[in-house]
């Protein structure tokens, strides 16, 4: 009975991670659509909604610290549990950086883009295309597609490495010159949060394999 209680617990835990993986990706992807639309009162909402996140990832450490206390749990079951919360942390910080997406649109108001902003768009979508990814791939503890996914993190890196410096060439006036700093800020939120992609693909590995790994040195 004992065992099969903690089952339940776990899968209920599990659907509590699903649950913030979900809203987490869903406000990253918001707060970009703000920025593309120069939309501040979404911006605004991404920013209001972001306590409801934290809140659910506290939610989360708390039931696998009591479950931690009350069931005591062998090696593998811990190692689960530990993943849990390591994934959990990571999906708060896209929280942070959907956060920190839509203060930037915000500083940036409805002034006109000084420059295409099409690199960040493919940089953004290739990140949100990871986190969609990593999530199936947890979901599945399919590590082969994990590692394909840790991958596409250099991709990124690629891309963000470009767009900056062509960022820092731009010959824009004074008044334009925050606007370039606050996409700066864009491109490195969106960058650090392929890298928290990055972070969940070695988790999962982790839960797999019970050994720790590193995907993209």
């Amino acid at each position: 009975m004992m065992r099969e209680r903690f089952e339940h617990d776990l899968v209920s835990l599990q659907q509590d991670l699903m649950e913030l993986c979900d809203k987490s990706i869903d406000s990253l992807e918001l707060a970009f659509n703000a920025f593309l639309k120069k939309d501040i009162d979404i911006a605004l909402h991404v920013i209001d909604t972001d306590l409801m996140i934290n809140r659910l990832e506290e939610m989360i450490n708390d039931r696998v610290i009591l479950l931690i206390a009350k069931q005591q749990p062998v090696a593998t079951d811990l190692r689960r549990l530990i993943v849990v919360i390591k994934t959990a942390a990571d999906m708060e910080r896209i929280g942070d950086y959907a956060v920190n997406i839509a203060k930037e649109t915000i500083r940036i108001g409805k002034e006109p883009f000084v420059t295409s902003i099409e690199p960040i768009e493919e940089m953004f979508h290739k990140t949100a295309s990871m986190l969609r990814q990593i999530v199936e791939a947890y979901i599945e503890e399919n590590t082969v597609k994990a590692k394909e996914i840790a991958q596409l993190d250099d991709e990124v890196d690629a891309l963000y490495g470009n767009t900056i410096g062509n960022l820092m060439k731009l010959n824009v006036s004074n008044e334009h010159v925050a606007q370039v700093t606050n996409l700066s800020f864009i491109c490195r939120h969106i960058e650090r949060a392929a890298d928290h992609a990055t972070n969940i693909a070695e988790h999962l590995f982790y839960l797999v394999k019970g050994k720790h790994y590193e995907l993209n040195n």
